[in-house]
């Protein structure tokens, strides 16, 4: 069961990394149409300026108003087992199949229902237009609910054989078809549960409102700890994308009062109560160059530019783009406790600063929104909270470090550099001189290897299925005892290995999409040589 629902969270990173781009273009045209950036000629609603900037922003908005649709039809991606463009067309058609059948039986059985589709579909309604339907409000969580059925039908249907005079029906159009029967329950069920649900969120907003500091606390030590078992996403996605404290997700509703926020000079605290609850960026920003620094001056003197070259470009994924697999992972396997302590700073952080005024929309890193979607549109009116954010993290980031330092230090922690332990945690030459072989250029191209962790992993038949997230490869396995050592996948080039059950994960990088892809291709087409020993498959 935990596999599954890792496999269901690393899906829905697909549809995610297409929000960092939107809110950037929609943050930056919000911020040209402002008059105190771009001044009173230039703003003018009849200025070409203002027109072309205006189109702009609209395009932005394609994703942010789109977002059920755009997650009903990118889980697919991650959940399918083959045939993905074909199952994310059956979750398409079934997932617009659902809401009409929604707006039917609300609009003829409203009253049995409690619900009035007479009303216009506006923020508080319990109603919204997803692809031009009128229907139930049930955001990306709808959206999930409905595209893992049907991709669970495409897995089950898709390849059935049907008889001759029946083959018409086969493959897409057979799961459409009995997904088109399955969701007549589905829908009768959500008019039938979703509004109580939806009395629900509102009371868990109104809890998570009055827990103030201490609900922020909770909800970013919950962000940062389950990110070793990917169930992180369960955590920000229904608060960030979802309607866990603000109707549509906060990145939404902040983007959309972005120039509103900006030229207001009232405390950013009470204009955005609820953006304590997407502030856990900043332990990537504040947090990471702590923990870099301590294991840089905890290395031999004689190893530091070594480790140096390993724990800057780490460090710069972090602070820049906000992922933190690359470096957290540095420690995670070398010692979980520090993990902890990693995520109980960043929770303690992020409810201090909340404490002292500081709200915005933190969830990445620099580049993507720290300075589009915060630092550049607030400065002129908010700058104070700014300098109180920056003093804050600056200070934890020496806590950091010192707390990190001296754990490193007190219990003789083989982080890179440390005397004996490996510079370069995940070396292969160093692996295959520890073992009396011969060393060999590393397989540095993607399809290398995507080939490498295939034959670690057993080949093609050990393995059910393949999905990943920002930076791991997510496989489900016949048989885990087939698999390879860690220390083997470490030297084919991955900076860590998860195992529970039956499940693993291989911590790859950023370029883990084009892994799985050609791993993919080489499960359809096995290599035609079978591998021996896995000292030939990594040399």
């Amino acid at each position: 069961m935990l596999s599954q629902i890792q496999r269901f969270g690393g899906a829905m990173f697909t549809p995610v990394l297409l929000f960092p781009f939107a809110g950037m273009i929609v943050g930056i045209a919000i911020m040209l149409q402002n008059p105190m950036f771009m001044g009173e000629g230039l703003t003018r609603p009849d200025s070409h300026f203002f027109q072309i900037v205006k189109i702009i922003e609209e395009g932005g908005w394609a994703v942010f108003r789109n977002m059920p649709l755009i997650f009903a039809v990118g889980l697919p991606l991650g959940l399918a087992k083959h045939a993905h463009g074909r199952a994310c067309l059956a979750v398409l058609i079934s997932f617009l199949t659902w809401n009409y059948f929604i707006n039917a039986m609300g609009t003829v059985w409203g009253d049995f229902f409690n619900v009035n589709f007479a009303n216009e579909p506006v923020a508080g309604s319990g109603l919204a237009m997803v692809a031009g339907i009128k229907t139930l409000d049930t955001s990306i969580i709808g959206a999930i609910f409905i595209s893992g059925i049907v991709t669970a039908i495409h897995n089950r249907f898709y390849d059935k054989q049907l008889p001759v005079f029946l083959g018409i029906f086969q493959g897409t159009s057979f799961v459409v078809i009995v997904a088109f029967f399955l969701m007549l329950p589905c829908a009768w069920l959500t008019l039938l549960c979703w509004p109580k649900v939806q009395v629900s969120i509102q009371s868990l907003q109104t809890f998570l409102s009055g827990a103030g500091a201490l609900g922020v606390w909770i909800y970013t030590f919950l962000e940062r700890i389950l990110i070793p078992t990917g169930l992180h996403h369960f955590v920000y996605g229904p608060f960030v994308f979802g309607p866990a404290v603000v109707e549509g997700g906060l990145q939404p509703y902040w983007v959309q009062h972005l120039n509103e926020f900006s030229n207001s000079t009232l405390p950013l605290k009470e204009l955005f109560p609820a953006g304590g609850f997407s502030m856990h960026g900043n332990s990537k920003v504040f947090g990471a160059p702590g923990v870099a620094l301590a294991i840089y001056f905890t290395a031999a003197p004689q190893n530091r530019t070594k480790v140096a070259g390993l724990l800057i470009p780490a460090t710069l994924t972090a602070i820049l783009v906000g992922i933190t697999e690359p470096l957290e992972f540095t420690f995670l396997f070398i010692a979980p406790f520090l993990f902890v302590i990693h995520s109980l700073l960043a929770a303690t952080m992020t409810a201090v600063m909340y404490m002292a005024g500081v709200v915005g929309m933190f969830g990445g890193g620099m580049l993507n929104e720290f300075l589009p979607l915060n630092w550049i549109p607030m400065f002129h009116n908010h700058a104070t909270e700014m300098f109180i954010q920056i003093g804050i993290g600056l200070t934890f980031t020496a806590i950091w470090f010192v707390v990190f330092r001296a754990l490193i230090l007190k219990f003789n922690l083989k982080t890179p550099g440390r005397e004996e332990s490996e510079i370069k945690l995940y070396s292969k030459a160093d692996y295959q001189a520890s073992r009396g072989k011969t060393t060999a250029s590393q397989p540095t191209s993607i399809s290398g290897l995507a080939a490498g962790f295939l034959q670690a992993l057993g080949g093609a038949e050990n393995i059910e299925s393949v999905n990943n997230c920002a930076t791991r490869l997510r496989i489900t396995l016949v048989d885990i005892a087939r698999t390879q050592s860690d220390d083997i996948f470490k030297a084919l080039g991955a900076h860590g290995v998860v195992r529970r059950g039956n499940a693993i994960q291989v911590i790859v990088g950023l370029h883990v999409p084009q892994v799985r892809d050609q791993m993919e291709s080489l499960m359809k087409t096995p290599l035609p040589n079978e591998p021996t020993t896995m000292t030939e498959a990594v040399s």
